[in-house]
């Protein structure tokens, strides 16, 4: 989000035909929240067009990409680590210094969000390992909630650039209009 440090979503694991829709999202959820870019495994080819169109038409700026090596990608991290897991500390509990180390420190921030089951490295790595609610849930309604502690709400009057189209708000009812660039 534009006045912050960057800030990565990398979604870790992919398992094609169970995890499409679900990969999709998180990606879709980091560009709509706040996030700069989604990193996804490299077997998440589908995922990355979905994303990428709905940058373009919707607008951006927004990064996706993939790579086969998800464990160097968080071994090479130059900034700080949060894996979202339920069985990390409480986001109540560790938002606060996050949020400090974010914006104060002005680190860029890896978000690691589990698909399949999560290598031990990845926790370890982490600078914070941190549970939404230390339920299970779903991996991209902690990203969400994470992205909005982080970002204080702010990233709900987030402007977009180069979009073709445009979600016209209202009570009842759809709008989607054509965007004019004159």
């Amino acid at each position: 989000m534009q006045g912050y440090p960057e800030v990565t979503v990398l979604r870790y694991g992919h398992r094609p035909g169970r995890d499409d829709r679900m990969t999709t999202h998180v990606g879709l959820t980091a560009r709509a929240l706040g996030a700069d870019r989604v990193v996804f495994p490299g077997n998440a080819g589908q995922s990355e067009q979905t994303v990428a169109d709905i940058t373009e038409r919707f607008g951006g700026p927004f990064d996706v990409e993939l790579t086969d090596e998800l464990d160097a990608f968080i071994r090479d991290w130059d900034g700080f680590i949060v894996h979202l897991t339920m069985y990390g500390e409480r986001l109540q509990d560790v938002e606060s210094e996050i949020r400090r180390i974010h914006d104060d420190q002005r680190q860029p921030l890896l978000v690691v969000v589990g698909g399949e089951k999560v290598s031990f490295e990845v926790y370890e790595e982490a600078d914070f390992n941190v549970g939404v609610t230390n339920q299970p849930h779903s991996e991209v309604a902690g990203l969400a909630v994470f992205l909005d502690h982080l970002f204080d709400g702010a990233e709900l009057d987030q402007e977009y650039e180069n979009a073709e189209q445009r979600v016209i708000p209202q009570a009842l009812g759809k709008r989607v209009e054509e965007v004019d660039e004159e």
